[in-house]
């Protein structure tokens, strides 16, 4: 039982060993889709700003803008912070003011508008008064405005704007890592450490046994009494007498 609890801590620091390596090899990064297009991962999704050689029209009915994507969604804005990054990247792919078609559409389901995906419309940005326009449910769609971030209703077949941008899911993925040096460092500082205590543990371990052994080895026996002056002459009269 001894030696049973002396060795959990010596368990126990090769587990977290153990742990820490599998996790500087490994490690969760972002994957988003390899056709030869440009994407960008913000939190859980990636996006495509459509430029360069798809896009020299820059004007898209929303059919066209749907298109584009390849399969992929259209925009959808489920939080002011993915509002706030549509905003901010804009400038980097493209010049001035551009009105980027929203993945959204009217669902005569729930006689309301709802995202490409069937997701539901939690999150609005509307300009003042957009979200009650004049327009048909059926032919009722959503811009955002590049440059404020805002919302506007706007007509699906009747309406062209200047921005596309493709959107999708990310993919966790498993990658292998190259650990720095200084968790390197602490790699080998617990290994260190772990065979110290191990070694320590068993020493004294050894030590124990050894101890008993050698106690046990060497009990103490008491030499040979001599025999005092009166008895030794006794003894040796009995062995005359016994003489023949």
């Amino acid at each position: 039982m001894g030696s049973q609890r002396n060795r959990q801590p010596v368990v126990q620091l090769w587990s977290c060993v153990l742990a820490l390596c599998v996790q500087l090899r490994s490690a969760q990064t972002a994957d988003c889709p390899a056709d030869g297009r440009t994407w960008v991962p913000f939190q859980d999704r990636c996006y495509h700003f459509v430029h360069g050689e798809e896009d020299k029209i820059k004007s898209y009915t929303f059919d066209r803008a749907k298109s584009l994507c390849l399969g992929f969604e259209p925009l959808t804005v489920q939080s002011a912070e993915e509002n706030d990054f549509v905003i901010n990247y804009s400038p980097q792919v493209w010049k001035g003011n551009v009105n980027v078609w929203l993945g959204m559409f009217y669902d005569t389901n729930i006689d309301g508008m709802r995202w490409f995906g069937e997701s539901p419309v939690n999150f609005t940005n509307w300009e003042d008064s957009s979200s009650a326009s004049d327009l048909a449910p059926l032919d009722t769609c959503v811009t955002l405005h590049s440059n404020t971030g805002k919302w506007e209703n706007v007509s699906c077949t009747e309406e062209v704007e200047n921005g596309v941008v493709c959107e999708t899911a990310q993919k966790a993925k498993k990658v292998r890592k190259k650990p720095s040096a200084l968790l390197s460092a602490l790699v080998i500082l617990s290994v260190v450490a772990v065979m110290g205590i191990s070694a320590v543990i068993w020493f004294l371990h050894q030590r124990h046994n050894f101890g008993s052994t050698i106690f046990t080895a060497f009990e103490y026996h008491p030499p040979f009494r001599v025999l005092e002056a009166d008895q030794s002459c006794l003894v040796e009269a009995e062995e005359t007498d016994s003489a023949p």
